[in-house]
């Protein structure tokens, strides 16, 4: 018989593959170290004592407080005219952003200031001057005080810039060259946007959306003066907070704020997932 050779027959050792290797050198690291240090005590602590606050109650007086039919109703008024004012400003933001890059015309500069006005301006200033145009005393003839309308304007005025801010340097950096290269194969002027131009602005949509949304949720000051906080009508989850904050009721107001944190991260991820899908579709 014929000897087999043992070490012969073994298969051959695989390499192990090798993990990406860090490349942060020892100044670098401090420096990540000094952000996650501040990213810490400026976010992650303060949102980790709210849900802990939310929670030294119980599920029982958590789940009590946002079923409250009151809080409820404010919850859910929230986050509807948030979740509108978003779908708004995703068809607007783009085509403001689109007028402000590729076109040119008399008071171009003035209409760029007046987007940032939002950023601007104080947010009780805001809900004054929303006010003064759509109270009572209207010089345009249109009054929605006291309105849910007031709500969803006061949530326009503040969420304008974010997505026309985010969409304008994409645009800026777009090559025209491959749109007209597409029209030249003859792609249609909506194709061209579909398969050219949106899946490069879909991140930056995404990114203004999730402001925006995060924005409307979280608003009280430009919307306070001008809906007038009724219940089950025109009051937000904002004041109800600070209710609950006055009643000295921390753990209501917590549990309140866990919720909008909840779903406002959950926004956020699902933005996150369709802007991904459009930019790999296309």
């Amino acid at each position: 018989m014929t000897s087999i050779d043992i070490s012969q027959a073994r298969p051959a050792s695989t390499p192990r593959r090798s993990g990406p290797r860090s490349t942060l050198t020892r100044s670098s690291g401090l420096g990540l170290g000094i952000a996650m240090t501040w990213f810490s005590l400026l976010v992650l602590i303060p949102l980790a004592a709210v849900v802990v606050t939310a929670a030294e109650g119980g599920w029982g007086a958590f789940w009590s407080t946002i079923t409250n039919p009151q809080t409820a109703a404010a919850i859910k008024l929230t986050v509807y005219t948030a979740l509108g004012v978003t779908a708004v400003n995703v068809v607007m933001g783009p085509l403001i952003a689109w007028v402000l890059v590729r076109d040119r015309f008399w008071g171009k500069s003035v209409l760029e200031v007046m987007i940032d006005i939002p950023f601007a301006l104080p947010t009780i200033v805001a809900g004054l001057v929303l006010l003064s145009l759509y109270g009572n005393d209207s010089p345009l003839g249109v009054n929605v005080a006291n309105q849910r309308s007031a709500v969803f304007l006061a949530f326009l005025f503040v969420t304008l810039p974010f997505v026309v801010r985010m969409v304008q340097p994409v645009l800026e950096e777009l090559d025209q060259d491959v749109e007209e290269a597409a029209a030249s194969l003859g792609a249609s002027r909506l194709t061209t946007f579909r398969r050219v131009i949106l899946p490069s602005l879909a991140p930056a949509i995404a990114a203004g959306a999730a402001l925006s949304f995060a924005r409307g949720v979280s608003e009280y000051g430009s919307l306070v003066l001008l809906s007038g906080n009724l219940p089950f009508k025109t009051e937000v989850t904002s004041v109800r907070i600070l209710s609950s904050i006055e009643n000295d009721n921390v753990a209501a107001a917590a549990s309140v704020a866990t919720i909008l944190l909840m779903i406002s991260l959950a926004v956020i991820v699902l933005l996150d997932v369709i802007q991904r899908r459009v930019s790999a579709r296309d």
